[in-house]
């Protein structure tokens, strides 16, 4: 099978690349700069989504397009809607217009209870218009990746971890490997919707106690009254996108249970592990 995955250079795209590689298909990657993904995939496509002239005929023979496409922390003076919702769609043009036989795309757990969250409004536009579209479609909703949780570790490095509320909300984020064998499955099986977790639910303050346990030091976690977090979420739209965008998101996903079926084999606190080795690593020198 041929297949595109766009966002490669993102966390999980990376992951996705080598899953699909690893099943025996052909992959092109859709990047912004190639010096930043050599080796990635079979095929590297330089290109901006957000510019549909720059991706004609890149799916020519391509039979599965998986995005993750999404905006991060870019300064590219690029929002939300440019990217999560009219990058996407582009690619999805291009797509019917190839005979692609499926779209596949990473969505978010519980977008509905984060309407008016920009990101999360962007990504639901695109996924109302890939419904609305004859491609067969395939959408995961994952809960949140390891790669979030690093906001906690660093916090716990800095010797104190913050949250809102009495740190009871639960979650099972999903490692970037596991999370690109759940969608390979799922685009495999033609599913059309998929929401996936990991395998550990841990309440909030499980978690800032397992990145604790991996540095080795005493938990000292402070809950700050959870209207704090709901005055944030007022006063942040006041923010440039670049920092009120991604705050907006993480706060509102902090009040809510983000729990989905369990899925994969990587452990939260074995990455905090090797977090903790890194960071051990790094503070010794070059050549410990």
């Amino acid at each position: 099978m041929n297949l595109l995955v766009a966002g490669a250079t993102g966390y999980l795209g990376r992951f996705l690349c080598a899953e699909y590689a690893r099943r025996g298909h052909h992959v092109t990657a859709l990047v912004r700069d190639t010096a930043r993904a050599e080796g990635l995939a079979d095929v590297l496509v330089e290109a901006e989504a957000t510019r549909p002239e720059t991706i004609r005929g890149i799916m020519d023979g391509v039979d599965l397009v998986v995005s993750s496409l999404g905006i991060t922390r870019q300064a590219d003076g690029l929002g939300y809607r440019d990217v999560d919702f009219q990058a996407n769609l582009n690619l999805l043009r291009e797509a019917e217009t190839a005979g692609v036989k499926r779209f596949a795309y990473v969505h978010v757990l519980k977008a509905e209870a984060m309407a008016g969250v920009p990101l999360v409004d962007a990504k639901a536009a695109f996924v109302d218009a890939l419904r609305a579209s004859d491609m067969p479609a395939t959408v995961i909703a994952p809960t949140g990746y390891f790669s979030d949780m690093g906001e906690v570790f660093a916090m716990a490095q800095s010797g104190r971890v913050w949250l809102f509320g009495d740190g009871s909300h639960r979650l099972n984020p999903i490692h970037g490997a596991d999370l690109a064998v759940a969608i390979a499955d799922a685009t495999d099986a033609g599913r059309g919707w998929l929401e996936v977790g990991g395998p550990d639910v841990m309440t909030q303050d499980e978690i800032a106690r397992a990145a604790f346990d991996a540095l080795g030091t005493k938990p000292r976690i402070t809950h700050l009254p959870d209207v704090l977090r709901r005055a944030a979420l007022v006063a942040l739209p006041l923010l440039p996108r670049r920092t009120g965008g991604p705050a907006r998101f993480f706060l509102t996903a902090l009040g809510l249970d983000m729990v989905a079926p369990r899925f994969g084999t990587r452990r939260l606190a074995d990455h905090f592990d090797s977090l903790a080795a890194e960071a051990a690593k790094q503070s010794k020198g070059p050549g410990s």
